[in-house]
């Protein structure tokens, strides 16, 4: 999954390419629009469930290496041919390299949690990453400040985290869910970090493509390294299935599905298309559910709507 808050903050920051004039905007989402950001929704919300599949086969940090390296080279690609530049003369490096190192990281937690949690539990806590942004920008951003319904939004949204997260303190819980909830939550700390760096330095008037370049390029060379401290072994053997998740994660999710979010975030109103994310974490508990059997007890369900319905509170325009 590219991020959704990093899309957002790139796209509003900027057209999509120096090189040509920004695109005309709509002003409301048309069935097309609709159609292709629910596929995009539902493509990040069955990441989890794709990393799950290839587990058994291909470890965490070799799966976060490998998607990394084969959706940089993408990116690369894609750049190279619409003639779009890193931006470095452009006081671009130093903030491109530390949103680089938090995706690089953010994404080694995230593969690492789902060895010792569940998927469904993994979606519901790597997309608590606004709540995250909502409280850091209120901090640094004096136009962030939250009224009293937003703070109320987010309190709410936390309060769903701790909830869920007792639950992984329960007798019937996995092995070491704890450990695998905490590093979902780290995961989504850093996603917001890499948001708020992006807001407040001059990557918000990037090309979104030169932000997503900066991070899987820093993850394609620290995937590697950090691999290779783990120590965790070569995968012995690899069926359809791990490669059919290792191309879906690399080709279609990071690569295919981020330049969609991307492209519509440039003809169409930024705050609408945002509204759509909310649905990923759906998608995720579903197809946990749906295709792993795995089970969703209620306390996720109560955990999920909160904070989905916590997210809605923390996007509402209030008067000042």
């Amino acid at each position: 999954m590219s991020q959704t808050d990093t899309a957002v903050a790139a796209a509003q920051g900027g057209p999509a390419s120096p090189a040509t004039p920004p695109p005309a905007r709509r002003t409301h989402l048309d069935a097309w629009a609709v159609l292709l950001l629910l596929g995009c929704c539902a493509l990040w919300g069955m990441t989890q469930v794709a990393i799950k599949l290839a587990l058994p086969e291909v470890g965490p940090l070799a799966q976060n290496m490998l998607r990394n390296i084969v959706a940089a080279a993408l990116i690369l690609a894609w750049m190279r041919w619409r003639g779009i530049g890193f931006g470095v003369k452009d006081g671009m490096l130093a903030p491109g390299l530390l949103v680089g190192v938090l995706f690089a990281v953010e994404f080694a937690c995230l593969f690492s949690a789902l060895a010792y949690t569940t998927a469904a539990r993994g979606t519901v806590f790597i997309n608590s990453s606004p709540l995250i942004v909502a409280a850091l920008l209120a901090l640094l951003v004096p136009a962030e400040r939250l009224k009293p319904l937003q703070i109320g939004g987010l309190l709410l949204a936390f309060a769903a985290l701790a909830y869920a997260f007792s639950d992984a303190f329960g007798g019937a819980s996995l092995p070491g869910q704890w450990r695998g909830d905490a590093l979902m939550l780290l995961a989504a700390v850093l996603w917001g970090l890499t948001t708020v760096v992006i807001r407040v330095s001059r990557l918000r008037h990037a090309p979104a493509e030169t932000t997503l370049a900066y991070q899987l390029c820093a993850a394609a060379v620290l995937g590697p390294i950090m691999w290779g401290i783990s120590s965790e072994p070569w995968p012995a053997q690899w069926s359809w299935v791990s490669i059919g998740s290792l191309a879906y994660q690399a080709v279609i999710v990071t690569f295919v599905s981020y330049l969609v979010w991307f492209w519509m975030l440039t003809r169409y109103p930024a705050t609408r298309v945002q509204s759509f994310a909310l649905l990923s974490p759906v998608f995720g508990v579903l197809g946990a559910g749906l295709i792993l059997s795995e089970p969703i007890g209620h306390k996720l369900v109560i955990a999920l709507g909160a904070i989905l319905l916590g997210i809605v509170l923390l996007n509402r325009r209030t008067s000042s």
